[in-house]
This record gives C-alpha cells, sequence and structure tokens, in this order.
C-alpha cells in the first residue's frame, strides 16, 4: 500500500454541508448588520470554524459576538443540516471501499464540534465506518489550519502522517494536512462550496480530483 490510512475531512468531502451552514450563517449576519451575498460568505468562511472567525464578524457587525449568539447558530445550522444534509455525490461508496481497502484504517479529522460531525455522518450513513476515529479541532489546542487533527488521527491510529494521506477541499484543510506532513488529495469539483483547484495546489495538494468515485484508485495508484 502507497499510505498506511486515509484521513479525511467531513464537511464538503464527506457531506455537503458548507451551503447549508453558509446559508445560515449569512443569514444571522445580516440580522447582525453584516450583509453578504452568499458567494462572500462562502469565500470568507468556507473550511473555517466560526469561533475562530470572531474578531472578523464583530469588526464587520460592530457589535461583540456573544456566547448566546454562538448557540443559536448552532442551534439553527444543526436544524438545516437534519432537514436538508446529503452525503457528498459517491463518497458513501468511495469511503466504503476505501474502509475495506485499508482494513479500517481510516479517519475523520474535522474542524467543526463534535456535535455537528457525528450528526452529519449518522445522517448520511457514514457512521459505521469512522465511529470511535472521529476527531474535532474543537477538541485539540489548535484547530485548522494547525495539524492538531491529522497528528491527533494518526496517532490514534499507531501511525505517522507522513505515511497518510490526507483528504480536503478547502485551502484551511489542505494547509494542515500538509503541516502535518501527509500527502494531501485536494476534492475540487465545479459546485459551489469547495475551493478552486489552484488553490489548493498552491496550498500544497499533491493531487487534485474532482469525482468521489475516482479516490480508491486514485489512493492505490
Amino acid at each position: 500500500m502507497k499510505f498506511d490510512a486515509v484521513l479525511f475531512d467531513c464537511d464538503g468531502v464527506l457531506v455537503d454541508s458548507e451551503p447549508l451552514t453558509n446559508g445560515v450563517l449569512r443569514d444571522m449576519l445580516e440580522e447582525a448588520g453584516w450583509k453578504l451575498s452568499s458567494a462572500e460568505c462562502m469565500r470568507l468562511f468556507i473550511g473555517k470554524a466560526v469561533k475562530d472567525e470572531i474578531a472578523i464578524i464583530e469588526a464587520n457587525t460592530g457589535r461583540p459576538l456573544t456566547a448566546q449568539w454562538l448557540d443559536e447558530f448552532r442551534g439553527r445550522r444543526n436544524e438545516a443540516l437534519v432537514e436538508g444534509l446529503l452525503p457528498i455525490r459517491g463518497a458513501v461508496e468511495a469511503v466504503a471501499l476505501i474502509h475495506q481497502l485499508y482494513d479500517g484504517r481510516i479517519a475523520c479529522g474535522s474542524g467543526a464540534d463534535r456535535f455537528k460531525v457525528e450528526l452529519q455522518l449518522e445522517k448520511c450513513g457514514l457512521m459505521p465506518y469512522f465511529k470511535g476515529r472521529i476527531f474535532s479541532g474543537h477538541e485539540l489546542p489548535r484547530s485548522k489550519p494547525a495539524p492538531d487533527v491529522y497528528l491527533a488521527a494518526a496517532a490514534a491510529l499507531g501511525l505517522d502522517a507522513r505515511r497518510c494521506a490526507v483528504v480536503e477541499d478547502t485551502v484551511t484543510g489542505v494547509t494542515s494536512g500538509v503541516a502535518a506532513g501527509a500527502t494531501v488529495f485536494g476534492y475540487s469539483p465545479p459546485e459551489a462550496g469547495h475551493d478552486a483547484p489552484e488553490a489548493l495546489r498552491s496550498a500544497g495538494a499533491s493531487l487534485i480530483f474532482i469525482d468521489m468515485a475516482e479516490l480508491p484508485a486514485l489512493l492505490m495508484a
């Protein structure tokens, strides 16, 4: 095997959550006085945890970002995900095959909070492949773009991150995987919610692909 394990991001790689989450964020920012288009909101916040973007939100709304506001955001976000979330096209089949090929040596490393990650994996039928191997940047000293989440995932599998493949779709995530020493596969389909191929390459992605069905073969090449 070319790699010892495969470490997946969640949002935008396994589940098509970014349009839903960013839609809620855009609406709440407008309610707070900062009007953004959907595209602008995606560009500013894709791949980032809202809790890490407090300074830019406060600067543009002119008001403190309270714990109550964050709680309301997460509640409205979770409602949107429960109602409308779907897996990334081809992701369930690709993960099932990779799980088999790697004898279960896969993990999910996300910058999102654990509740969100687990909700999404359960809803999209992916939890059986990742149960017990889910890592949240909220529970580590640093979230993405720092490497902590992927270093933690590799360590929990008893492996060196430098011998792992990471699958990411944003510059923030690619930067995290590269900093961990992993080989990063950049997923960049044409749909909204993913960073462009050139941006992922510039961040250090070793290979760009646009169809999740291609991933098992690419990992074995």
